[in-house]
C-alpha cells in the first residue's frame, strides 16, 4: 500500500518557500485562498485527496486543525507547529483590522511582513541570519495583497477549537518553538492536552520553525510520518 500524501499548510503571508529544505519535497502545499474558516476548510477538502496526513504552520495549522475535526475519516495523521487553537482575541481582532486598512490603503504585504520580523523569527536569526530574513520578506513579496486580505478575514472567523479537538482521535505530533513570540510553548501544551496520545516536540526557534530549523523538522516528520504509516 501506497503512502498517504502529505498535505503541508504554510501560514498567513507565507508561502511554500517555508518548507525549503526539510526534504519533504513530495507535500502537497494548498494556499489558503478563503476568507472564512468553513469555506477554507470546504475548499481543501473538495482540492485533496481521498486520504492524507496533514501538517500546517500557524493559521496552516489552525486550518489542518479544523479539517481533522470536520473530517477525521479522510486524516491519516495531524502535525500542528506553531500554532493557537483559542479564538481570538479583541487584539488581534483590531490588529487583523489594521492590517485590512493599511492593505486598502495600499501598503503591501511585503512591508507589512517587515513590521513584525521579531515576531516571526527568534532574535538569533534576525541578528545572523539575512538569508533567513530575506526569505520571510519574499513570502510576503510573493503573497498577493488579495490573498493576505482574505487570510486575515479567516483568522477573524476562528473559533476555539479545544472542546472540539477532546474527541478526535487521529495521530498528531505537535512541534513548538522554544523561543516562538507569537504562539510560545505552552499553547501546545494545551493543543496536546486536549488531544489523545499527542506526541510533542521542541525545537530551538522562533515563530517560523521550519524556515530557523528545516533539518531538524524534517527529520521529526519524516520519522513520525514513517510511524503512523505503519501502525494505519
Amino acid at each position: 500500500m501506497s503512502a498517504a500524501p502529505l498535505v503541508l499548510l504554510a501560514g498567513m503571508n507565507c508561502t511554500a518557500d517555508l518548507w525549503t529544505g526539510c526534504g519533504l519535497d513530495d507535500a502537497l502545499t494548498p494556499a489558503l485562498d478563503a476568507d472564512d474558516l468553513d469555506a477554507q476548510v470546504d475548499r481543501l477538502l473538495r482540492r485533496l485527496p481521498a486520504r492524507f496526513v496533514i501538517g500546517g504552520l500557524s493559521l496552516g495549522a489552525i486550518l489542518a486543525m479544523a479539517l481533522a475535526i470536520r473530517a477525521p475519516e479522510r486524516v491519516v495523521g495531524l502535525c500542528v507547529t506553531a500554532a493557537n487553537a483559542k479564538a481570538p482575541t479583541p487584539r488581534q481582532y483590531s490588529g487583523w483590522a489594521a492590517w485590512l486598512a493599511r492593505l486598502s490603503a495600499g501598503e503591501t504585504p511585503a512591508a507589512l511582513q517587515a513590521d513584525i520580523l521579531p515576531a516571526l523569527l527568534s532574535a538569533t536569526a534576525l541578528a545572523s541570519r539575512p538569508d533567513l530574513v530575506e526569505r520571510t520578506l519574499r513570502m510576503g513579496e510573493e503573497t498577493s495583497s488579495r490573498a493576505l486580505a482574505a487570510q486575515l478575514r479567516l483568522q477573524a472567523s476562528r473559533v476555539d477549537l479545544r472542546p472540539r479537538l477532546t474527541a478526535l482521535s487521529v495521530p498528531t505530533l505537535v512541534i513548538a518553538g522554544a523561543d516562538d513570540a507569537l504562539c510560545p510553548p505552552s499553547f501546545h501544551d494545551e493543543i496536546a492536552a486536549s488531544l489523545t496520545g499527542a506526541h510533542q516536540e521542541r525545537l530551538v526557534a522562533g515563530h517560523l520553525v521550519p524556515l530557523e530549523r528545516p533539518t531538524e523538522f524534517g527529520g521529526l516528520v519524516q520519522a513520525w510520518r514513517a510511524r503512523v504509516e505503519s501502525e494505519s
